[in-house]
């Protein structure tokens, strides 16, 4: 703030009051560049409450350069250059490519700041480079805007094309400075990928800016068994300006369209949101009908279509839970994995097959030697937060051929062997451990500290084995399901690249007595892999989930360790 102000000839400067005074004699009045204390942020540019004088002055902004203190002139009779000598146009470019969030305190600065940041082209900018709006709010009735057909014509069929306006915000009378300081940056921190607290259940939410509208789209997954089918996405929520400086928060739930509700920021990486008017969800056919509706956009058939019983059990409980959840929920932020050149295939999103339960969203991460598939939504048995799968990249499997893959037998043989050999590997490590504890404890001199190097070799050791031993796999083998395992999807891939050891999670209803069991992870390519459950005699077939999410990514590796750690901890 110093600095400004002594560029542009105010504030701590010596001779301040002098180049003041001077000023006041040549405009016969006070100077235009007094220092500004205002503390409000939205009035960076100008609020209300301007005078006729100073809106003369906003439409030919005049930098007049103040009088130079005979002590600052130089040897060439001129002084040092100002920002306020510089044109107004320059410090519109300026002002323009700094952060919207720096701009309240420029405002402050000299009143000659501040009616240039009232210029709306410099909060376009900042609404297009910050949060990618590129909507002109001069021209939307020329070229309409992305979000009229999606919340006027589709949710509200009734209204005519002709009536759009009337149900849409007064664009005309709004100002891009609106839409930075009351919308965009007001609800900045709920922007990302987030997990609803829904039970067992949870969920996938990613808020975004679409237009000149922050939207909260819910994304679910294509209908079972169709792994490979593209994600589905509704509207549960959105925020946009209806007039100036008052941001409205709409409730997209239900068939009726959009109505009031409220959004809440509990903590950081929290926030809930609250319907206001729930007769908005409701059917006039009562609780029969929205199951009905319900059960054609969650499973896309009707009850009749579902001839086992447990599967029609396990789908009357999921909507009897949710629904408690359709008035209010909480939402905790998640994190996309950090990707390394390193990792077996790119770690991220995907959607997979779970029996009855129906397709489900499970993240893949990599850990080292480890990878680990969390729940990202769940089931009564494993709820949303656990870790589903690990697979232990140390120890791949090399299948039998293609006859011998067919006995079940043959494939739990190999499989038990593996694990036998880890449990081994394991104990002998606790073993080892053990044994350097009370060396270190025992010893007086550093003579203990090799052999920590020592076991530090060794797991390069170990990780130079699992890279040695993908090499000399062949790019491809030929795969198929042993007789007797299950698949929702028979439609698998017939070739793989590599097979791990692994374990999966299993549990009772409730997430009652839960334990691992060994497994076989498959990759076939760089979207898809499977797992087979050898205790279930299942297989699970998942698919990456191609979708760009905004605003995803964890700052850190130890960020997106913590949210793993946090989210399973809510879910146990």
């Amino acid at each position: 703030m110093a600095v400004c102000a002594r560029l542009c000839g105010v504030g701590p400067a010596r001779g301040c009051r002098r180049r003041g005074a001077a000023r006041e004699q040549r405009r016969g009045g006070g100077g235009d560049s007094e220092p500004d204390t205002d503390t409000d942020p939205e009035e960076a540019g100008g609020g209300g409450g301007a005078s006729a004088e100073d809106d003369e002055l906003t439409e030919r902004i005049e930098c007049a350069r103040p009088a130079p203190h005979p002590a600052e002139v130089g040897p060439n009779g001129r002084a040092p250059m100002s920002l306020l000598e510089l044109p107004p146009e320059l410090l519109v470019q300026i002002f323009g490519s700094l952060p919207g969030t720096d701009l309240p305190s420029l405002a402050r600065v000299c009143t000659t700041f501040r009616r240039i940041l009232r210029t709306d082209t410099i909060w376009r900018r900042r609404c297009r480079e910050e949060y990618g709006v590129c909507e002109n709010l001069r021209k939307l009735e020329i070229t309409g805007v992305s979000c009229r057909d999606v919340y006027a014509k589709r949710i509200n069929p009734r209204v005519k094309s002709g009536r759009f306006m009337k149900i849409l915000p007064d664009y005309e009378h709004m100002e891009y400075r609106d839409v930075y300081t009351c919308l965009l940056h007001r609800y900045r921190h709920i922007l990302g990928l987030w997990q609803p607290d829904i039970g067992p259940y949870g969920g996938l939410l990613n808020v975004v800016v679409d237009g000149l509208f922050i939207i909260g789209w819910m994304y679910l997954p294509p209908h079972d068994p169709h792994v490979d089918d593209p994600m589905r996405f509704k509207p549960l929520f959105r925020i946009h300006l209806m007039e100036r400086k008052s941001a409205t928060v709409e409730c997209m739930y239900g068939h009726k369209g959009p109505h009031n509700g409220h959004i809440q920021i509990v903590k950081k990486d929290e926030f809930s949101t609250k319907c206001n008017q729930t007769d908005h969800h409701r059917m006039s056919g009562g609780r029969q009908e929205e199951f009905r509706t319900w059960l054609r956009e969650e499973w896309g058939r009707t009850l009749e279509d579902i001839f086992h019983e447990h599967m029609q059990e396990l789908i009357l409980m999921k909507f009897i839970y949710t629904s408690q959840y359709d008035n209010c929920l909480t939402y905790r932020r998640i994190y996309l994995p950090p990707s390394s050149p390193e990792d077996l295939i790119k770690p991220g999103l995907f959607k997979g097959t779970y029996g009855s339960h129906g397709l489900e969203i499970v993240m893949l991460s990599f850990h080292g030697r480890k990878a680990k598939g969390t729940k990202i939504t769940g089931d009564p048995n494993i709820p949303a937060g656990q870790q589903t799968v690990e697979i232990d990249l140390a120890h791949p499997l090399q299948l039998p051929d293609i006859e011998n893959l067919r006995d079940f037998s043959e494939l739990s043989r190999i499989v038990l062997e593996v694990q036998e050999q880890v449990r081994r590997e394991e104990q002998e490590e606790e073993q080892r451990r053990e044994d350097e504890d009370r060396f270190q404890q025992a010893a007086t001199s550093p003579a203990a500290q090799p052999q920590g190097g020592e076991g530090a070799e060794g797991e390069e050791t170990a990780s130079g084995a699992e890279r040695a031993a993908q090499d000399k796999a062949p790019a491809s083998q030929p795969f198929v399901l042993p007789m007797g395992v299950i698949s929702r999807n028979e439609d698998y891939p017939r070739t793989c690249r590599v097979c791990f050891y692994g374990t999966g999670l299993i549990a009772g209803h409730g997430f009652t007595s839960p334990e691992r069991t060994p497994g076989v992870f498959v990759l076939f390519d760089d979207d898809r892999f499977g797992f087979i459950w050898l205790e279930l005699k299942s297989f699970s077939l998942y698919s990456r989930i191609k979708v760009s999410f905004q605003n995803a990514e964890a700052p850190s590796r130890e960020a997106f360790d913590e949210m793993l750690k946090n989210i399973q901890s809510l879910a146990t």
